[in-house]
């Protein structure tokens, strides 16, 4: 495990080991489906235990708590019961990152006028705000979603374009990152949020660490639908998933086939074939495919140059890029900016 993990948020030329507390409390409420609360609450748990074992923090960088209309038990969509720490209405500060979980019956999270107050009032004091699944159409019956882009579960986005036409809804994107407000696409698509948050507050390495320990294999970027099992890994074998993990975190090494197999200690022929076999994958289109999605994530939430991009991501030059992206998006570098870069893009400083 990495020892440090740069914070992209500090100012200083040298970050201090010293404890970066980001609050974060979770919105719930009788019918709640369960994976919008807990995929999120994982993400940070996973990222405090990390950020703790290897001694950036010695304190949860993640304090977590679970909000309702009033503390104690109450039932999910699923029928498990889950515990409320407080009532939203007794928290007024302390919260960095506001998530709004989901459930499968939008009536669930309309009835409540206190919460919609709530939620208006402590929205500037929040740094993130984010709904999880159908969670938008709380923020889109509070106003906050007005003139912002959002997207909901797919089945549902259609309802939240109807019932809310000041709200510019995208269908079937994984997330989508208006300002200070994000929304994420169906249930699991919390996790990818959750993930980009910890890149966003803590880096890359941090982000893949977590998404490996949850065994969610590659985290989405926000753009891509959420339809797309885009490289998704059947792979059984240890071995072969260290391996594309390797290959993940270190896009701009050679990564030919023959230095694929030399790191397993394989010949190229055998290599290949096992490789194949695992991943129904050639090493060359995962390598090409990994550098995609890793571009695609700098395209569409960073302000670097697609030359940096290119560089970044492994491609080495910009139309090694633009073909790549050509040949399997059907879509060049900077269309696929244009159409799917957030609204407020954060920088991600050049390595």
């Amino acid at each position: 495990m990495s020892t440090f993990f740069y914070n992209p948020s500090d100012d200083t030329d040298s970050p201090a080991r010293v404890d970066k507390i980001r609050p974060v409390r979770i919105v719930t409420y009788p019918g709640v489906e369960i994976i919008d609360l807990t995929g999120p609450m994982e993400v940070f748990a996973f990222a405090n235990n990390a950020l703790q074992q290897s001694g950036v923090c010695s304190k949860l960088a993640y304090p977590m708590e679970v909000l309702a209309a009033k503390p104690g038990p109450l039932k999910s969509s699923c029928g498990l019961q889950i515990i409320a720490e407080k009532a939203y209405i007794e928290v007024n500060e302390d919260i960095d990152t506001l998530l709004i979980a989901g459930s499968p019956d939008v009536n669930c999270l309309l009835c409540d006028s206190a919460l919609q107050s709530w939620i208006r009032n402590i929205t500037p004091k929040v740094r993130r705000l984010a709904s999880i699944c159908t969670g938008a159409f709380l923020l889109a019956e509070t106003g906050l979603l007005d003139g912002r882009r959002a997207t909901s579960h797919w089945d549902y986005c259609d309802r939240l374009a109807r019932d809310y036409p000041a709200v510019n809804v995208e269908p079937n994107r994984i997330f989508v990152r208006d300002g200070c407000i994000s929304t994420s696409g169906g249930i699991t698509s919390g996790i990818d949020l959750a993930l980009s948050m910890v890149e966003e507050d803590w880096g890359s390495e941090l982000a893949l660490l977590v998404a490996r320990y949850l065994v969610v294999f590659l985290k989405r970027p926000g753009g891509q639908s959420q339809f797309s099992a885009y490289l998704t890994s059947d792979a059984s074998r240890p071995e072969i998933k260290d391996l594309q993990t390797w290959i993940m975190l270190n896009l701009t090494q050679d990564l030919r086939v023959e230095a694929l197999a030399e790191r397993m200690r394989m010949s190229t022929r055998n290599f290949a074939r096992f490789f194949s076999t695992e991943t129904g994958l050639t090493p060359a289109k995962f390598v090409e495919m990994a550098r995609i999605d890793a571009a695609r994530h700098y395209l569409g939430s960073t302000q670097l140059s697609v030359e940096t991009v290119a560089a970044k991501s492994g491609f080495g030059d910009a139309e090694r890029m633009r073909r790549a992206f050509i040949r399997q998006l059907s879509i060049n570098p900077q269309s696929y900016r244009e159409r799917f870069g957030l609204c407020e893009l954060y920088s991600i400083e050049a390595a």
